[in-house]
């Protein structure tokens, strides 16, 4: 898996030639939930490729295990980059999602989630943010919620295409944020998707 690892590095930076920015955040081997924005199936890759190699060997992607169980490059790829696959069709009230993620970190790996849930329609504006990651920070008030803009990946591997198209892309990573006491859910999730928009500006 170490070898399927480095070239999946290596094929995402030759893809993507992406660019990370740092923005009042540095890179850590502490817990965090690095959160996204979600246009591509490539996020998660090229979000997971960009970290820096000791981050990245303490950072789990949650992925989309219909997507990613499908055929047999997708899954060996999927547990190259240490996945973690949750079902999004089977969920049941004593199955959260967000517990087996939480059980599945430990004490030991940060996570990159997607809070939209499904890709976004639209290249520019970024989908309501589901309830996930305030539960998330309710549960786990010790980490780190980092917002993080990925900015061109779509257009790698546009949606219904299977090949991806050689592009320059932008990953830009700003301060972490926590949910405050008492913070309404709602209010939670609307500064935390503008934590995300703003980077968008810088």
């Amino acid at each position: 898996m170490a070898i399927t690892s480095h070239v999946i590095v290596l094929l995402a930076k030759m893809f993507s030639g992406f660019t990370v920015r740092w923005v009042d955040c540095q890179p850590d081997t502490c817990q965090r939930i690095y959160f996204a924005n979600h246009t591509s199936h490539l996020d998660a890759v090229v979000l997971w490729s960009a970290l820096p190699r000791e981050v990245r060997a303490v950072t789990r992607p949650v992925a989309a295990k219909d997507y990613w169980s499908g055929g047999w490059v997708k899954p060996h790829m999927a547990k190259a980059f240490n996945a973690m696959l949750i079902d999004r069709k089977e969920i049941k009230v004593h199955q959260s999602p967000i517990d087996s993620m939480l059980r599945q970190m430990g004490d030991v790996y940060s996570l990159i989630v997607f809070p939209e849930g499904g890709r976004s329609s639209s290249d520019d504006e970024m989908g309501t943010f589901k309830s996930g990651l305030y539960y998330m920070g309710k549960k786990r008030p010790d980490l780190e919620l980092v917002p993080v803009y990925i900015d061109n990946v779509n257009r790698i591997l546009p949606r219904g295409e299977f090949l991806p198209v050689p592009l320059l892309s932008c990953i830009t990573i700003g301060p972490p944020i926590f949910l405050e006491a008492g913070e309404p859910k709602t209010e939670f999730l609307r500064r935390a998707r503008e934590a995300v928009r703003r980077l968008k500006d810088l």
